[in-house]
């Protein structure tokens, strides 16, 4: 089937067959996955030479712009310098670097080798990257001189990891520099014949229940993602679309969410590689180089509302998708309020991504759904047992294979793979029910929800209520432990600027959730703080709170 040109048109790029509604929209859907596919190939050499790619936004604020028959030739230079460096099909390449092109290069060719690219994020430790090379059996890292450091230091305890090539790394004994490796590389690489199916990347899951584990996706994964990153952009792509997203291109979220999927439609990204988020710079951003989408976290956008401003001048967004945490009405009324567009939420995790999505132009947004199944895709809510329960009845999220965007399984870890499915149905984990209409709602994770005198809460929607008091910036529930009902309801807090904590705002925020859900969900305790703890792809780690609550109380500290 002719799927992939060197011109290709929106109409044949995009799985997503446009409609009025959903139910229009899901039974005019078909999967189209050839049997040989690469994603480098796909991502880069399909599209048309001097098509803007990247636009990468500089410190003071200046772009450079680069095509994608650059980045074509860049990447096939890259992959015959892996090649020259031992790289063979199969082997790991780890790729430590923030949003830049050097990143997408790296991925790129280690794709066309036919080997597997494992992301690693810079904000890691020594710790954290040791354990993620060590399991993944890197033979070639990628990074620069920032990152350089942190490997140098716990080098010889890799034996495996034979090779490093540097970004601006000319001078460093051990190393290879990027961009001498280059230039003394052919720009003409004929990339490896892959299968559809065949291993193309590790993602290292983000910890948040246990040590991480390397979920290894397929090369089929980039067509997996597209109706779930269509539908939320608002059939993604129309003409004059330009991408962005702080989120780090180390993720899912950055890689698969935004950048790939773009470059398969021919659509620019903006790359700015930041030390911190910081919003007013975000907003600035966005308005300066005409930014048409967005993929902007639950926490991202908690930290843009802080700003405050209202309607900022200039901004031209025509869609924004989020995940990770569950959106509430308050976000969705300030989203509106201050771009013009309907945030569409979406849900996924890293080992079956984009499964779940709201289109505002083709259903009705309902606040704290995170909408119904993407086109394709079959999503149920089932018992321990695998069994599909009845809509409003809640269990755990699951998602039925064969399905192109699921995981080939854990990396090293067939114990952990056959465990995460029940039958055929992939579990996420998650709790959650699905109404009648087909919307599903999250709960929380399976070891987030809370027991209390015989109900069962997720902390969802408390969260919701929560932000929606004035005082509050950022909240999170948990389940401590009581003798009487077996856990109550904790809100952790951080307050909005300028707000002073108090056993009289406690109360006042404790009857603001008692009046607005149920006796039984409303926070018994309030904790103010600085700070939530969070992953590295910003979602709060209720664990960490629940052991620090623990901990306090074994000292005495709380009751």
């Amino acid at each position: 089937m002719r799927l992939y040109h060197a011109t290709r048109s929106p109409r044949e790029a995009r799985l997503l067959v446009p409609a009025d509604d959903y139910e229009t929209l899901r039974r005019r859907f078909a999967w189209r996955v050839p049997p040989r596919y690469n994603i480098g190939v796909d991502a880069c050499d399909r599209q048309r030479p001097d098509a803007d790619a990247l636009v990468v936004v500089r410190e003071d604020g200046r772009a450079d712009r680069l095509g994608f028959g650059w980045v074509a030739r860049q990447s096939n230079r890259l992959a015959n310098a892996m090649a020259a460096s031992g790289v063979r099909r199969g082997d790991r390449v780890a790729v430590l670097l923030g949003q830049a092109p050097e990143t997408a290069l790296a991925h790129l060719a280690a794709f066309k080798l036919g080997a597997i690219s494992v992301p690693l994020f810079v904000l890691f430790g020594e710790e954290a990257l040791e354990y993620r090379l060590r399991d993944s059996g890197a033979t070639l890292l990628v990074t620069d001189v920032a990152n350089w450091p942190k490997v140098a230091a716990l080098r010889e305890r890799l034996p495996g990891l034979r090779t490093a090539i540097v970004a601006g790394g000319r001078g460093i004994d051990g190393t290879l520099d990027l961009d001498a490796a280059c230039e003394r590389a052919s720009d003409a690489f004929d990339a490896a014949d892959t299968a559809a199916d065949d291993p193309a990347i590790i993602i290292y899951t983000s910890g948040t229940t246990g040590p991480p584990k390397g979920a290894l996706h397929a090369h089929r994964v980039l067509l997996g993602h597209l109706p779930g990153v269509e539908m939320p952009q608002r059939m993604f792509p129309q003409p004059g679309d330009l991408f962005w997203t702080p989120a780090d291109w180390a993720w899912i979220g950055g890689l698969f969410d935004v950048l790939l999927p773009a470059w398969h439609h021919g659509v620019p990204v903006v790359a700015r590689r930041a030390a911190r988020f910081d919003p007013e710079e975000a907003f600035a951003l966005m308005a300066r180089h005409g930014v048409r989408n967005a993929f902007l976290p639950p926490t991202v956008l908690k930290m843009l509302r802080q700003a405050g401003g209202g309607r900022r001048p200039g901004l031209a967004l025509r869609s924004i998708g989020s995940g990770g945490e569950t959106l509430g009405a308050e976000l969705l009324d300030w989203g509106r309020s201050t771009f013009g567009v309907t945030i569409n939420e979406f849900y996924g995790q890293t080992e079956c991504n984009l499964v779940v999505a709201n289109d505002a132009d083709l259903m009705e947004v309902r606040p704290g759904s995170m909408g119904r199944a993407v086109p394709g895709h079959r999503v149920g809510i089932v018992d321990a047992g695998g069994n599909e329960l009845p809509d409003g009845e809640a269990g755990e999220i699951a998602v039925l294979r064969p399905d192109p965007v699921m995981f080939l399984g854990y990396w090293n870890d067939e114990a952990a793979t056959r465990a995460k499915f029940a039958g055929d149905w992939l579990l996420t984990g998650d709790v959650g029910r699905r109404d009648p209409d087909g919307y599903l709602w999250y709960q929380g994770r399976g070891d987030d929800v809370i027991t209390s005198a015989g109900y069962r809460i997720g902390p969802a929607e408390i969260e919701d209520c929560l932000l929606r008091h004035p005082a509050v910036a950022m909240a999170a529930a948990i389940g401590v432990p009581d003798e009487l009902r077996t856990e109550v309801v904790k809100a952790c807090i951080v307050l909005k600027p300028g707000v002073a904590p108090g056993d009289g705002l406690a109360r006042e925020i404790q009857d603001h959730v008692r009046r607005r859900l149920a006796a039984h969900e409303y926070p018994r305790l309030v904790e103010f703080v600085d700070a939530l703890p969070l992953t590295a792809t910003g979602k709060v780690m209720r664990r960490v709170l629940r052991e620090r609550h623990a901990a306090r109380r074994n000292q005495g500290d709380v009751t």
